[in-house]
């Protein structure tokens, strides 16, 4: 009889964790493979849908380390996917995780950092280069995936940017190689789904093609039949400008400082090591856009 792969994701309601699980459930069956999904609630809606659709759930708080050892136990590899709170208690949370996961033995850890985590010099990479070498010294057996920009991180001001006719940033004519959340979660799934030996691997995952912010202003200016334009700020002046639109101070810099950073490139990446992961190229931005401005 074939032993069955114990394969846990934490943080599983969120965006990218709902999605590592569902393409965990279409790549793997059940023979094989059991899908497990590491939640803080086990009674909110999203985790409930987890669980009609075919995974265990688990309860798993990176702030409770008590739940971390309950649900790690008899696990074989865990996604560990990056809490969305920043500064120390971001890193506490993950060491958390990977001390849990040293005392249950598990026989790979993966985690999701950020592209170029060991070179940029991008602020929100700091947590991440702390929690790889965490990973790293912690003597378990490991894969990192360094996931560049979402495309979706610029469709929560869409609206507001068509209305407007304007993109703000502070990326100049950086280039930025997105790809949909959904092809690096499917990139996640097939490297833990993988019968190959990944410890030690360091993925940096991006999209196939990349856009400056003015390329994506005019795509989104010619699909929304709407004049739009990107208008270049100074890191400080963007990052008032974030503040007075109603984000926190540290999330505007954050954001700020990454549009200056992938200025000097800190997302861009050539590999297209997502399309060979997950066997077809990244969904363009242009292939996109049409189902978002649908909606």
């Amino acid at each position: 009889m074939t032993k069955q792969t114990h394969i846990l994701v934490t943080g599983a309601t969120g965006e990218l964790g709902r999605l590592v699980i569902k393409h965990l459930l279409q790549r793997s069956n059940t023979t094989t493979s059991h899908i497990i999904a590491g939640v803080r609630d086990l009674n909110i809606d999203v985790a409930k849908s987890l669980a009609q659709s075919g995974a265990e759930l688990r309860v798993a708080d990176y702030d409770k380390p008590e739940t971390l050892d309950a649900a790690f136990t008899g696990v074989d590899k865990v996604l560990l996917i990056s809490s969305n709170i920043m500064g120390d208690r971001r890193v506490q949370q993950h060491i958390n995780a990977i001390n849990a996961a040293k005392r249950a033995g598990v026989k790979l850890l993966a985690y999701t950092s950020i592209l170029k985590a060991d070179t940029t010099h991008m602020k929100l990479a700091n947590d991440h280069r702390q929690t790889e070498k965490a990973i790293m010294d912690s003597g378990v057996p490991f894969v990192i995936f360094r996931n560049g920009w979402y495309t979706e991180n610029y469709f929560g001001s869409l609206a507001s940017t068509v209305e407007h006719g304007v993109q703000l940033g502070s990326s100049w004519e950086g280039r930025i190689s997105a790809a949909p959340r959904s092809e690096y979660a499917d990139a996640a799934a097939v490297v833990l789904l993988s019968t190959e030996n990944q410890q030690g691997r360091i993925y940096e995952l991006a999209g196939d093609e990349a856009f400056t912010l003015s390329e994506y202003a005019a795509e989104l200016s010619r699909q929304s039949g709407k004049p739009v334009v990107y208008k270049n700020l100074a890191e400080s002046e963007y990052k008032a400008t974030l503040v007075g639109f109603g984000l926190p101070e540290p999330v505007a810099a954050i954001l700020a400082d990454s549009d200056a950073q992938a200025s000097k490139g800190a997302l861009f990446n050539d590999s297209r090591q997502i399309s060979a992961l997950i066997g077809h190229p990244t969904t363009p931005l242009a292939k996109v856009l049409p189902n978002v401005l649908a909606h």
